[in-house]
């Protein structure tokens, strides 16, 4: 790449970076506890059209269906600066932007495109994916939910779980037996939003089907296909869910590094303790090793040279960082850290998700050396 072309690059990047925490700043980091605390963001649907305003929304759309015709490492920026302010509204704007939305722009055909992306873009629809069910989590392929065709409809029946946005979701891309976009209501309900450890505010629920008819119009792509569109897409949720602890980590790193560098009423400052000075060092470094292999992975991905092994990789490195550097800025503040209304105390309750969401840390490594077994068994199989 010349060197002009990065510097545009590197230019168009801050920009972005500065209009979203500006935004977030403004708009959102004020309701982060409040949210928490009540586990309702009850101006969800204002907020969604500001972000529309903004153009984050579909930022991988292209613009003739509303979107900014951007790239994966545009929505990575966003989400990181999102969910610096709140990671519950940064995960349900990931499911949104990402799970839904990206999903029916990659896959849908010109007809949905047409009809659901430019309200989705917009925000003034809320959009989801339901994908996982109770016995169906990090093991996809053994869902349950049925979809039979009968007519111009199919029907389905069954249920999906741990659904982010499914309480407020107005579009939901729907894996069956067969792949579904879904906005339909006979036959088909929410139950009780569930009551999480964290990400609080980012409402998840059951969806219940029950002789739920979907148009065949709404099919995205081919009948009996569903599993690649399935795994193309889990690829890209990983390196997008990869940036919600990217979000996560910068939080802390602000609230710790302030803590420790503030003047103490016995005149000490606790970051010249050399213990203290340790754990800022791990934790800046945990954070900028995390980000360079989450944005090189993104750069593959806008490239078309994803990999399932790093896309895998790039998440369970990611997350489980994320883990450990909430658990040192609450070690930084000692005491005052473990009390409810002390903002690190929700930074290490948000981050535990990123170690069970989107596919354990264990799925994830038995995913990474399944991939690389894989490429070597070929390498073999070439020589034989």
């Amino acid at each position: 790449m010349e060197f002009n072309s990065y510097r545009n690059l590197k230019y168009k990047y801050s920009q972005l970076r500065k209009k979203v925490f500006d935004f977030a700043h403004k708009e959102l980091a004020p309701l982060a506890p409040k949210i928490d605390k009540t586990d309702e963001f009850p101006e969800r649907r204002e907020f969604w059209k500001k972000l529309g305003k903004l153009g984050l929304l579909g930022l991988t759309v292209p613009k003739k269906y509303g979107g900014s015709d951007g790239s994966y490492l545009d929505h990575i920026i966003a989400s990181e600066e999102l969910v610096r302010a709140c990671a519950a509204v940064g995960l349900s704007y990931g499911a949104h932007s990402n799970l839904c939305v990206n999903q029916i722009n990659k896959t849908g055909n010109e007809h949905q495109k047409q009809k659901y992306l430019p309200k989705l873009c917009s925000g003034e629809q809320i959009g989801a994916l339901a994908m996982s069910e109770l016995n169906a989590g990090s093991d996809v392929i053994s869902m349950k939910l049925h979809a039979e065709l009968k007519g111009e409809h199919y029907v389905l029946n069954g249920n999906k779980f741990w659904i982010t946005n499914g309480c407020d979701a107005d579009v939901i891309v729907i894996y069956a037996k067969t792949s579904l976009d879904a906005p339909a209501r006979h036959g088909f309900k929410t139950a009780q939003k569930m009551n999480k450890l964290g990400m609080r505010g980012s409402t998840t629920c059951e969806l219940i089907f029950e002789d739920c008819k979907i148009p065949v119009e709404n099919l995205i792509g081919q009948t009996g296909k569903g599993i690649s569109l399935l795994m193309s897409g889990l690829d890209i949720e990983r390196v997008i869910f990869s940036a919600v602890s990217i979000g996560v980590m910068q939080a802390c790193c602000d609230s710790a590094f302030y803590h420790v560098n503030k003047p103490q009423p016995n005149g000490e400052n606790i970051s010249e303790n050399q213990l203290i000075q340790a754990k800022i060092a791990d934790m800046y470094t945990k954070l900028a090793i995390s980000r360079s292999y989450l944005y090189t992975v993104a750069r593959a991905a806008d490239n078309n040279n994803l990999t399932t092994k790093d896309s895998a990789g790039v998440v369970l490195f990611c997350c489980e960082r994320a883990v450990e550097v909430s658990n040192e800025a609450m070690q930084c503040f000692g005491a005052e850290g473990y009390l409810n209304s002390n903002v690190v105390g929700r930074y290490f309750r948000d981050a535990k998700l990123l170690e069970i969401g989107a596919g354990t840390s264990e799925i994830r490594r038995l995913v990474v050396g399944r991939e690389i077994n894989e490429n070597y068994s070929k390498r073999r199989s070439k020589r034989t």
